[in-house]
């Protein structure tokens, strides 16, 4: 009798196609309460079992109908572990949803569960009046682990990073392994790394992807000296700082069409014309630290971890023109800092390659659902934009569905090293 592979708290599918991606199959049961989630998960798995309910009123006996299940993916709802949730009160109810893995466990008996989550899922602890207790840090966490193993499960758990696996984002997550067939635990290698360790540079592994792969560069990049309603001079001078690092004093500027472009990230929720204005503070503030709103990087790096929010990644682009120098004002002294950008004809120079360029204007959008979807390790061919009636999916619950998905390489990989025997022979590269 074929086992049964169960993705609870499935969302959009990011764990279920990275299952497929090894096993050949689709996944037999997916759980989930939001009925967008379902939506994109049955447009894209239709031959799966869905259940659009709170994993709680599902019954691990009537659903599986006495068949053993070899798998069970758990992604419980990471927000109120997650440090991005900064000072807000968390809900013990939402943090408590992890139990429910006890409850398939000693119903079933899945021959390996596999848990992921944000890093601080180590510190699940009791919460007190909307705060976790401090001094009860990680208690609830190792009662968790004993009361699998007190089922027979051996568990292990570690932090993993998905540009490590071949997605070109650097999303690093919790991965906690349970398995009651006797068999070991494999934790699978990496298949990426740095472009300048030594293992790359050897062969052995593949340089991390970048995100330059998943940007679609035919899009075009309207000019901020264009818009209806002017970005803020605060708004200016972060673009002008960002310019600054990544053409001009950057000895080897990523260029694309005559066009030196780098990505800027924020968090929150938040207008464009307040992208990067001030600082936002969060629950380390009392320990001295502030983190700052905007980020900048490279194109050549892996993109930077993605979450729910629209609007979280601009790419913007300085466009070149090559530059013969005419003794006027146009252009700076290129041992100064770029001045705050206020019109089209007071940019700095830079040379590449020897060539002198000037820059003549300088272009802002956000990513893209698609490109949000490539950098998590989604295939082009996922369906994102519209539900299986032919319905379209909006913009809003893309990216939400994005920013919870885990990304396919990490659910390949994890079941590559641990199930072969489910497994299909990898394809030759």
């Amino acid at each position: 009798m074929r086992e049964l592979i169960i993705d609870s708290f499935a969302g959009g599918g990011g764990a279920s196609l990275g299952i497929e991606l090894a096993t050949g199959r689709s996944v037999d049961i997916a759980i989930n309460h939001d009925e967008a989630a379902i939506l994109m998960h049955k447009t894209n798995h239709p031959t799966t079992k869905h259940y659009c309910e709170n994993i709680w009123d599902v019954d691990p006996i009537e659903a599986t109908g006495g068949r053993p299940v070899g798998l069970m993916w758990a992604s419980p709802d990471c927000r109120h572990f997650s440090k991005a949730k900064g000072g807000k009160p968390v809900e013990k109810k939402i943090r408590g949803l992890a139990w429910v893995v006890l409850k398939w466990a000693g119903k079933v008996r899945p021959r390996m569960i596999i848990l992921e989550n944000v890093e601080e899922f180590v510190t699940w602890g009791p919460v007190r009046k909307g705060r976790p207790v401090k001094s009860k840090k990680g208690i609830t966490f190792e009662k968790f682990k004993s009361q699998l193993q007190a089922l027979g499960y051996q568990v292990e758990h570690r932090e993993l990073r998905a540009c490590d696996y071949g997605a070109p984002t650097t999303r690093k997550r919790f991965f906690l392994i349970a398995r009651c067939d006797g068999r070991p635990i494999v934790w699978p290698e990496p298949t990426h790394g740095d472009p300048d360790s030594l293992e790359v540079r050897c062969g052995r592994l593949k340089p991390w992807r970048t995100a330059a792969e998943i940007i679609d560069w035919s899009l075009p990049c309207p000019s901020i000296f264009e818009r209806e309603r002017p970005l803020a001079e605060k708004t200016l001078r972060r673009i002008a700082r960002g310019i600054q690092k990544f053409v001009i004093e950057n000895p080897e500027p990523f260029i694309v069409r005559e066009a030196a472009p780098f990505l800027i990230q924020y968090h929150g929720e938040r207008s464009l014309t307040g992208l990067f204005n001030g600082i936002r503070k969060n629950s380390e503030e009392k320990s001295g630290i502030s983190r700052q709103a905007t980020f900048f990087q490279s194109p050549k790096e892996p993109l930077h971890t993605i979450t729910t929010s629209p609007g979280h990644f601009a790419e913007v682009q300085a466009f070149l023109m090559t530059y013969y120098g005419n003794g006027g004002d146009i252009g700076q002294r290129l041992d100064e800092p770029l001045r705050t950008i206020t019109s089209k004809d007071r940019f700095g120079i830079i040379t590449v390659a020897g060539q002198e360029y000037q820059i003549v204007d300088i272009g802002m959008r956000m990513l893209t659902p698609r490109e949000l979807f490539r950098a998590q390790g989604f295939p082009d061919d996922y369906i994102i934009d519209k539900d299986y009636t032919g319905k379209p999916y909006p913009k809003k619950e893309q990216v939400a569905r994005c920013g919870n998905a885990v990304p396919p390489p990490f659910a390949e990989a994890l079941v590559r090293a641990n199930l072969p025997e489910l497994c299909r022979k990898e394809k030759a590269s």
